[in-house]
């Protein structure tokens, strides 16, 4: 058969079977991703039933530029100037999740009895979400703005991450081994590159797209937008990078001509095909009967990798102050593995480094996990609902008062003088860090060294190892200090920024700005100690690490115990003074009383009347049916009822015409409590009304 005609077959084969399996899942309400993959099962070389078979090389070249084509488009919908402002805050959540994926990867495969570099392998393979995947996802679901700012932020910076890991990866699986020095030539070059196509590309691709457009000719769009996809993703390509990386960066150039939406609405089709072909092409890559006498792993792998990008994101997405309930979808949403996860196996296999088990059961996993994506997705909401609920009293008030502090923080530190004092002991911690980190390898590397060779000569290894991890420790000691007086320095800056002090009076805002203290300083021991963690463990034993990170976080656990007691003792004095605000003005009238409140209190974030119409969907509901906590984030600081008065309702507390709310938290927030409660006029309390005056 001609070469042409072969291709005919494989294509006919792949679309022919993902379209009647993509039919069957929409029949039984399963995401259209469940029948791309199942549809690959069906025609891959592996398969058992032998009924039909497509090419794998062809139908993976087809995919790649499924890859490039849907990471334009995501691109396209990603202003740049929005993702390098997010940067700072999405590296929160994306330090934590990466350090406790790599760490849960590799301590999972040493307990397994992995060797060292297999390890690394599993660690490096567990810590990359899948862009493709999430890209479908949202396509499917659309998601806010909230939460697409928070997983595509990850997202970016995990592909950032996997370029970095690859170098290292590969210079492990050949015995060279990473030298520091490697590692930073590096990050400079990925550094330049992106400065490069960023600053070459806004001078031209913004003024060649809207010269396109000038024309009205669809085709001519489509055609030259595309183009410019491909070739970024050549360039990247071409650098040693990622297509996907080009092909993103290309999508944001784009955005930057106001084209953006013209070009989406003629890429789609085209998209929505070749990303069809990827997922088959993902279910052709796996043996069932490699992956059924892998099950234990696969199991176990499964469970970590959903389990770990739950907790990391969750916490991560919360500490950087995307409230709960974004936090926790931004967890669900990123619980797989996908594209570099396959590259990472690839290579350990290839040259040896990490067992043959290990890419069936990468593969295997990042199906599974893909599969369950779309269902995690959809019990966000009620896992968020549950969590709120166990959630101890004071706990739930510090959750919904957090995120209207980080607002605040935000703002205080855009002021230049706020800046000023916070840049130099951030400074000093991501340096005393990173010592400390170089200090643990080298002395590792020198103790090993050290030991083999006195064992040759059949030296005193008993005293001179037990001295040169004295050295280390004394070494070490002063960055430790120094960071952790860092952390509290920067910690203090920014609560100060969120609520400043009372120059004159008693000072009302301490109980809540000692909380977000605490909480700022558990955020940077997390932030830092994690990765710090995950790259000294396969040097060291990560015990010793391990007791001391944990031994600060429950010290610092109590602190946070105490102040969130204290706070829940002036939230409580707050609602009392706007439960009778309300009673006396009711919704209608001047809320100079409620800005007063604020003034006197501080720290309870944007407090905001509403009135229940009569013609409300919640009447005769209560607060815990409606879930307006877990779904919002918005708190009822008060309720006013005729001449009834309740401080912090129950979730019992039923709705009922004319009642009079007072709610706090995000302005964000309160919008979407708005629209919760059914009222489309928007709130008129700002975020600027938001701190104290």
């Amino acid at each position: 058969m001609e070469p042409v005609a072969h291709f005919l077959q494989d294509l006919a084969v792949v679309l022919t079977i993902a379209a009647i399996t993509t039919v069957a899942c929409q029949r039984l309400h399963l995401p259209v991703i469940v029948g791309y993959i199942v549809a690959g099962l069906l025609v891959g070389a592996t398969n058992p039933f032998h009924l039909v078979s497509a090419d794998g090389g062809a139908v993976r070249t087809l995919s790649e530029l499924g890859v490039i084509l849907l990471m334009y488009s995501i691109g396209l919908e990603f202003s740049l100037r929005r993702l390098m402002r997010l940067v700072p805050i999405v590296g929160v959540a994306a330090a934590i999740e990466m350090g406790l994926m790599f760490g849960l990867g590799y301590l999972g495969s040493q307990l397994a009895g992995w060797t060292t570099r297999e390890s690394l392998f599993a660690g490096a393979i567990v810590s990359i979400s899948s862009t493709m995947i999430v890209a479908k996802t949202f396509e499917d679901r659309k998601p806010t703005r909230r939460l697409q700012d928070l997983v595509l932020g990850v997202l970016v910076m995990e592909d950032l991450v996997a370029i970095l890991l690859l170098v290292f990866l590969a210079a492990e699986a050949t015995g060279r081994g990473a030298e520091a020095a490697n590692l930073g030539r590096t990050l400079a070059e990925l550094l330049g590159f992106l400065a490069v196509i960023l600053a070459s590309g806004m001078l031209v691709v913004p003024r060649a797209m809207r010269a396109v457009v000038a024309l009205h000719r669809d085709e001519t769009i489509l055609v030259a937008s595309v183009g410019i996809a491909f070739l970024l993703a050549l360039l990247a390509e071409l650098a040693g990078y990622s297509v996907a990386l080009g092909a993103f960066l290309a999508g944001t150039l784009v955005r930057e001509s106001g084209t953006a939406h013209r070009v989406l609405e003629l890429l789609r089709p085209v998209r929505d095909l070749f990303a069809a072909i990827f997922f088959v092409a993902v279910g052709m890559l796996v043996n069932p009967a490699e992956a059924l006498a892998a099950w234990p792993a696969i199991l176990a792998l499964t469970l970590v990798v959903v389990a770990g990008k739950f907790i990391g994101v969750s916490v991560g997405g919360f500490l950087a102050g995307f409230g709960v309930r974004t936090a926790v979808q931004g967890g669900l949403t990123l619980a797989q593995i996908g594209e570099f996860s396959f590259v990472i196996a690839g290579i350990g296999l290839a040259s040896g480094a990490a067992p043959a088990v290990l890419y069936p059961v990468a593969v295997s996993v990042s199906i599974v996990t893909a599969m369950l994506t779309p269902f995690l997705t959809r019990l966000a909401d009620p896992i968020s609902a549950m969590i709120d609920r166990r959630l101890p009293r004071p706990v739930q008030t510090f959750v919904t008062l957090y995120e209207s502090w980080v607002e605040l923080a935000r703002r205080g530190t855009g002021r230049a003088s706020t800046w000023r004092q916070i840049r130099r002991p951030l400074r000093w911690m991501i340096t005393d860090a990173v010592v400390i980190a170089a200090i643990l390898i080298g002395l590792s590397v020198v103790r090993g060294r050290l030991g083999t060779t006195l064992q040759g000569w059949g030296g005193p290894e008993g005293i001179v190892i037990p001295t040169l991890l004295g050295l280390g420790a004394l070494l070490v000691l002063p960055f430790a200090i120094g960071l952790v007086t860092s952390a509290r320095r920067v910690a203090e800056r920014l609560a100060e920024a969120a609520m400043p002090r009372a120059a004159h009076g008693v000072d009302q805002a301490n109980a809540p700005r000692r909380l977000l203290r605490v909480v700022i300083q558990i955020g940077s021991v997390v932030v830092l100690g994690l990765p710090l963690l995950a790259l000294t463990q396969p040097f060291l034993s990560a015990v010793p690490g391990a007791v001391i990170l944990g031994a600060v976080l429950l010290l610092l656990a109590i602190s946070f115990w105490r102040s969130a007691t204290n706070l829940q003792g002036h939230a409580r004095a707050g609602a009392e003074l706007v439960v009778d605000v309300l009673a006396r003005q009711g919704v209608d009238k001047d809320e100079s009383a409620l800005e007063l409140v604020q003034g006197l209190l501080p720290g309870l974030g944007t407090i905001v009347p509403f009135q229940i119409d009569a013609g409300s969907e919640v009447v005769g509901r209560s607060l815990g049916e409606i879930n307006l906590r877990g779904l919002t984030g918005v708190t009822v600081v008060a309720l006013s009822r005729g001449r009834e008065r309740v401080v912090f309702p129950q979730a019992r507390e039923i709705l009922r015409p004319g009642d009079v709310l007072a709610l706090t938290g995000s302005h964000e927030a309160i919008q979407a409590a708005h629209r919760l409660l059914g009222s489309d006029r928007p709130p008129e309390a700002g975020p600027e009304r938001a701190g104290p005056r």
